[in-house]
C-alpha cells in the first residue's frame, strides 16, 4: 500500500477539518475519558493530525504519538500539531516503527479500511499495546469488517473485542462504527505464532 501523495494529502486535510471534526471530538472525549494521566496514546494513520490536535486540547498530559504511511500527511501533521508535543513517524501500520509495550491506547480513525493485512495489522497493534492496554479503531460502519474481527480475535482476548455502531453528537445517524480490544499479557515472544 503507498501513501497519499501531496495533492491528495493537501485535499484529504481540508475535507477532514471541515468533515470530520464531530467524529474527532466524540473519540477525543471517549479517549479523554478512559486514559489515566500521563497516558501514551498513539493514533495509527494519523493523517494531518487533526485527532491528536483534539486530544492535545482535551488532554494535554497525554504523551502523543502519530504514524502515517504518507510522508505528506506527517508533514501537514506537523503544521497541524505545532501547538502540541506529539511525536509523529512515517511508518505502515503493518511494521510498526515502536518498541514492544509501548502505549497505553493505540486508536486509529477511518484508516482501517485501508489496511491490506489485518492479521499483520493486529499482531503489530498488540505488540506495541502494553498489558492490559487498549486499542480503539474508529472506521465507517459499513467496512467488511470480518478478516479484521477475525484478526483482533486471533491476537486478543476474545472477551475483549467488541463493535458497536458510534453516532457522534449532531450526526443524524450512525455512520461509524468502534472495534474496541484490550491486551491481555506481555507480547509474545518473536517467532510465537500461538
Amino acid at each position: 500500500m503507498t501513501g497519499f501523495g501531496e495533492q491528495e494529502s493537501r485535499g484529504y486535510d481540508r475535507r477532514a477539518s471541515k468533515l470530520l471534526g464531530g467524529l474527532y471530538r466524540h473519540i477525543a472525549d471517549e479517549v479523554a475519558a478512559s486514559t489515566g494521566t500521563g497516558a501514551a496514546v498513539l493514533d495509527v494513520g494519523t493523517g494531518p493530525g487533526l485527532l491528536l490536535a483534539h486530544l492535545g486540547r482535551r488532554r494535554p498530559d497525554l504523551l502523543l504519538h502519530g504514524v502515517d504511511l504518507s510522508p505528506h500527511m506527517i508533514a501537514l501533521a506537523r503544521n497541524n500539531l505545532a501547538e502540541h508535543a506529539a511525536e509523529l513517524s512515517v511508518g505502515d501500520v503493518g511494521a510498526l516503527p515502536y518498541p514492544d509495550n509501548s502505549f497505553d491506547l493505540v486508536v486509529s480513525s477511518l484508516s482501517m479500511h485501508e489496511w491490506p493485512d489485518p492479521v499483520a495489522a493486529a499482531a503489530e497493534l498488540e505488540r506495541v499495546l502494553r498489558p492490559r492496554g487498549t486499542l480503539a479503531l474508529y472506521d465507517f460502519r459499513f467496512v467488511r469488517d470480518a478478516s479484521m474481527r477475525s484478526a483482533l480475535g486471533a491476537r486478543f482476548a476474545a472477551p475483549t473485542v467488541r463493535r458497536k455502531v458510534v453516532r457522534p453528537r449532531g450526526y443524524p445517524i450512525g455512520l461509524y462504527a468502534q472495534w474496541t480490544a484490550r491486551a491481555a499479557r506481555a507480547t509474545r515472544p518473536c517467532g510465537d505464532a500461538t
